[in-house]
């Protein structure tokens, strides 16, 4: 990487090459520590799938079932993906951190640094609220439509993919104050302007959680209020942020 917003100079003076060069060598970096991170991850997956089902089944569903030869071995093997990903992100987002830096002004950099932080967290903490809050909950639902004569019998596969979607669902649009506080500070939209289009954008939060959930009307209630929540947090966060910045200017 070149010097560019470092010592004022314009960043279009670097070679192009050179980018590609700092660029190619960190991804060799991160994914090198997710190949090593691998193995580790693999081995603690059925921890992580035994503590996963243990906590998210109750009585009533009984045990999980798997109905391929290979289906566990695979299921196994993503498990073990994720909780490499897991275990190397400070390493991918630190690398990452590092190509950008030589390109950012101070302001910049510690601006970036802020969103980075708060989005990771804001990320961890959707993820933790539907393991920890949602998945359970929506077990226990599913098991109250069991009667005599019908037995739910759940796959371990499916059981495990319904649990990554949702994760990653609220995972991200948890992100909604981040989304709302980086347009309105970087003058994408006005907080006024947000404030008008309050039911397009209630619209779009549907909508989004009834793509990122299974086709059952509760998955989508439950991501839909917490996200509709946040980014009310995140607009009234970015008016202040905005009224702040009127008045100093004036």
């Amino acid at each position: 990487m070149g010097e560019g917003k470092q010592n004022g100079t314009d960043s279009d003076a670097v070679p192009l090459m050179e980018h590609l060069t700092a660029l190619r060598a960190m991804l060799i970096r991160c994914f090198a520590a997710l190949a090593l991170a691998y193995p580790v991850g693999y081995l603690l997956s059925p921890y992580a799938i035994g503590l996963l089902v243990g906590w998210s089944l109750p009585p009533e569903i009984g045990r999980l079932h798997y109905f391929t030869p290979m289906e566990v071995f695979w299921c196994r093997l993503k498990i073990g993906f994720l909780l490499a990903f897991v275990l190397t992100l400070p390493w991918t987002v630190f690398q990452c951190w590092r190509f950008l830096l030589p390109a950012l002004y101070r302001t910049e950099r510690l601006a970036l640094r802020c969103w980075i932080g708060v989005s990771v967290l804001l990320f961890l903490a959707g993820a933790a609220f539907c393991i920890g809050l949602i998945l359970p909950m929506l077990m226990r639902f599913s098991a109250g439509f069991a009667t005599e004569g019908l037995v739910p019998v759940l796959g371990f596969s499916a059981f495990l993919e319904l649990a990554g979607w949702l994760t990653f669902a609220f995972g991200v649009m948890f992100q909604a104050p981040v989304a709302v506080l980086i347009a309105v500070q970087f003058g994408l939209v006005s907080a006024a302007s947000l404030r008008r289009l309050r039911p397009y954008i209630l619209v779009g939060i549907l909508t989004v959680s009834a793509l990122l959930t299974p086709p059952d009307v509760l998955s989508q209630i439950l991501l839909t209020l917490p996200t509709w929540i946040l980014f009310e947090i995140g607009l009234f966060c970015a008016g202040r942020i905005e009224k702040k910045r009127l008045s100093g200017s004036d």
